[in-house]
């Protein structure tokens, strides 16, 4: 039996996708800002352009990929769990899962270079924005793959199969960021 806050909405959204939304547009805010605040910098400090340069655009490609063939997997996950596939919903997580510890992984190795040349978060302004905002999209990539990894075990039970698309829904928020971050901090020299 179904808990009764999860049964019913005045918007006629399941509770929890309408919360997973609001969490989103929260997400979106702070994102928004911190991306705004960095292009308007970058449009107005033309010594970022060099500083930018110093990072490594295969290692954020690489990471792009890993992230897009997440969202793959979250999608199958999301499809096994709509057609009651216990073991296939779980085995989805899972890589979806493994996807962010590559990406968590990449993103450390990267960081360990750069602050071996000395590219650290107090060298210059673009390297504060840089690692303020690649940290927090790091911390959202591991907040997610936590969340799964908790709700597979739900799932593996067959037990609140609701939860996947929830998982999903922000996991792909997640991608979406990466997405506009990607192009911010590796791309535009």
């Amino acid at each position: 039996m179904r808990p009764i806050a999860t049964t019913r909405s005045a918007t006629g959204i399941p509770t929890g996708r309408l919360a997973v939304w609001w969490l989103i547009a929260s997400e979106i805010v702070l994102f928004g800002g911190l991306l705004s605040a960095y292009i308007m910098y970058r449009l107005s400090h033309d010594a970022w352009t060099a500083q930018a340069a110093q990072t490594n655009m295969w290692l954020g490609a690489t990471n792009t990929f890993v992230l897009l063939t997440s969202s793959l997997t979250a999608v199958l996950a999301h499809k096994a769990a709509d057609n009651n596939d216990t073991d296939g919903a779980f085995k989805y997580l899972w890589f979806t899962i493994l996807g962010a510890l590559i990406f968590v992984s990449i993103k450390a190795f990267e960081w360990t270079t750069e602050i071996q040349h000395g590219y650290t978060l107090t060298s210059s302004t673009f390297w504060s924005f840089y690692y303020c905002a690649a940290g927090l999209h790091a911390l959202h990539v591991i907040a997610g793959a936590t969340i799964m990894a908790i709700v597979s075990m739900d799932v593996r039970k067959g037990k609140e199969m609701q939860r996947v698309e929830l998982c999903g829904l922000y996991w792909h928020f997640v991608d979406l960021v990466w997405i506009f971050l990607f192009p911010l901090l590796y791309i535009a020299k």
